[in-house]
Formats: structure tokens, sequence, C-alpha cells
């Protein structure tokens, strides 16, 4: 499925994935506010996944926004240094790096090692 960008009022953008031609021209965010569509981000690529997959930006694994400086900080004590968005996902710059990263904060991935 395509990923959709939307821009808030302080030129943040959030990406979110809809069916093709499904997407909403603004989006509500969880602190009330709304984001409209950027197309011209869109247009640039900017939201469209890598074919190969990496750099991959884990939400499942990742903290809260608060934490994120505090993730970044453990992940490259332990070794394994790791750019943290500022919504808190860890960014992998592929498979390996991303299996070492778990590893380290005691995660367990079936699909990773």
């Amino acid at each position: 499925m395509p990923v959709y960008c939307y821009r808030d009022d302080k030129d943040f953008i959030h990406e979110r994935v809809y069916k093709a031609g499904k997407a909403p021209k603004e989006i509500e965010l969880i602190d009330g506010t709304l984001a409209k569509r950027a197309i011209d981000i869109e247009i640039q690529g900017i939201g469209v996944p890598s074919e190969a997959g990496w750099p991959l930006e884990c939400v499942a694994s990742g903290v809260h926004a608060k934490q994120a400086k505090q993730l970044q900080d453990h992940l490259a004590s332990k070794g394994v240094p790791t750019e943290v968005s500022k919504s808190g996902n860890p960014i992998y710059r592929d498979s390996s790096h991303r299996k070492k990263a778990l590893k380290v904060r005691g995660f367990f991935d079936k699909n990773s090692y």
C-alpha cells in the first residue's frame, strides 16, 4: 500500500499508509490538531519506502517520544549506535544492525534470529 505524507502546522511531516486512492485530504493527529496532505513531499518520493526496505524505522521496537534520546544513548553505550526518530522509533540500517540492536534490548524476533 502507498505511503501518504501529511504536514502539520509546525511543518512536521507525518506518514500514513492507506489503500491507493483512499487517503483523506487531512488527518487528525493525537493532540487533536489537523495535518493536511503534502503532495509536494510525496512527489519527491520521501514517503516511499526504499525497494530494499532499508533503512527501516521500526515502530514495534520504538519507545515514547520523550525517551528517544535515552534509547539512542543506551544503544550507543552497548556498542550498537542507532539513530532514533523524534517519535522514538529506532532506525535500523540493515538486518544485521537490527538483529544486534534488538538483542541488546532483550527483544526476540522470530523472523530475525
